[in-house]
Parts: structure tokens; C-alpha cells; sequence
């Protein structure tokens, strides 16, 4: 299995480059990327805005740690046509039957989670809680396809529009916090320093 972890867009929402911001004693992306351990063979990080600084962080993550895991850094540069051209950039990548994607700020599901999704099947199988859609999503190599041959000017949601969706619910609120505005980082940090105390391994 492998994942694609987009982390090109502007971060204008939250007054600074996200990605890099210290969530725990992890930046933003790697927390995102952490929770594949185990079960991916290679996370692609696709770049975008300020690529050389998710290039200097991923470099960071590869010295200081020992993930299961292969990283590859690929840079979108159409990354201004927005997320969709990230999407497809991502998959070209892909080589896998499987494959999870999520946004670089989504960082704080649980493992637990990913591995739930990990064992369920579908082509569009996405996690929800309290019945909201959320992220990580796995997709199946036919949706890869799909996603490879449609136009650049669409959009993921025209694509899983045409699939049956199979939610995962799941008692896990980090499917569906991301890190979107400076408010958003500030619930991250607390929330982040909660769940720590529960398990002081997981977020540290």
C-alpha cells in the first residue's frame, strides 16, 4: 500500500507555511506522514508552494527517524491550477492496488484509524465521525485511473461522485481536523498536548 500526502498549496489561510509549524515534537507534515508506519511502503509527498521547504523537511524526517517507509518528494509544478493537479501529479506515482490520500495538515488521526481503513475494502472507502466525512481516504487503483484520465480542470469529488462510498465511522475527531487557519493550529496544539497525556508514545 502507499499514500499520497499533498502539501502544495499556499497556507494563506493560516499566516504562516503550516506544513513546517511544530505540532508535539513532530512538524505538521510529519505527523501527517507518521501515521503510515507500518503500513505503507512509500508515502509521496507532493510539493508545491515553498517546495524547497517541504524538501528541506522531509530531509529532517529521513535523518532523524527510521520510518518502515520510503519518502518521495515530487514537485507539482501546476500546483497554482489547484489540489486537483497535486492529485494527479500524486498518482502518477502510484504503483500499489491501494492507496491513501490525504491533505499534508490533517495530522492528528489516530494509527488506529489508518489501520482500520487499511483493512477495509472499496474503491472509495473514507473514514466519518459523528457521520462527517473525513480524512485519511483510500482509493482503489481504479479510481487512480479514473483520476489520471480526466481533465485537469476537474475536481476529486466529480470523480468519487461516480463510485460507491463505503464510511468508516470511527470514534476518532482527528479525521475531520485539519489545520487550516491559525485557530485551527492553536486547537491542534491543545488537542495534540490531550492526547499525549493519553499516550505519552504516540505524539512525541
Amino acid at each position: 500500500m502507499e499514500a499520497i500526502v499533498l502539501a502544495a498549496g499556499y497556507s494563506s489561510r493560516a499566516n504562516a507555511f503550516k506544513m513546517t509549524l511544530p505540532l508535539g515534537q513532530m512538524s505538521v507534515l510529519e505527523q501527517t506522514i507518521s501515521k503510515f508506519e507500518g503500513l505503507c511502503s512509500r508515502v509521496i509527498v507532493v510539493a508545491g508552494f515553498k517546495a524547497e521547504l517541504i524538501q528541506e523537511e522531509i530531509a529532517k524526517i529521513c535523518h532523524e527517524n527510521a520510518y518502515s517507509f520510503q519518502i518521495r518528494f515530487v514537485y507539482n509544478e501546476n500546483f497554482h491550477q489547484g489540489m486537483f493537479s497535486s492529485i494527479q501529479k500524486g498518482c502518477n506515482e502510484i504503483s500499489a492496488s491501494s492507496f491513501f490520500l490525504t491533505p499534508g495538515d490533517c495530522p492528528l488521526v489516530k494509527k488506529e484509524t489508518v489501520q482500520l481503513l487499511a483493512e477495509h475494502k472499496g474503491n472509495v472507502v473514507i473514514p466519518s465521525f459523528q457521520y462527517k466525512g473525513g480524512h485519511p481516504i483510500q482509493l482503489s487503483k481504479q479510481v487512480k485511473q479514473d483520476i489520471l484520465e480526466t481533465k485537469p480542470e476537474s475536481n476529486l469529488r466529480a470523480i468519487l461522485n461516480c463510485y460507491e462510498k463505503e464510511y468508516l465511522n470511527v470514534e476518532d475527531p482527528g479525521v475531520i481536523m485539519d489545520v487550516d487557519t491559525t485557530e485551527d493550529y492553536e486547537t491542534a496544539i491543545h488537542y495534540c498536548v490531550r492526547l499525549t497525556k493519553q499516550n505519552p508514545f504516540r505524539y512525541n
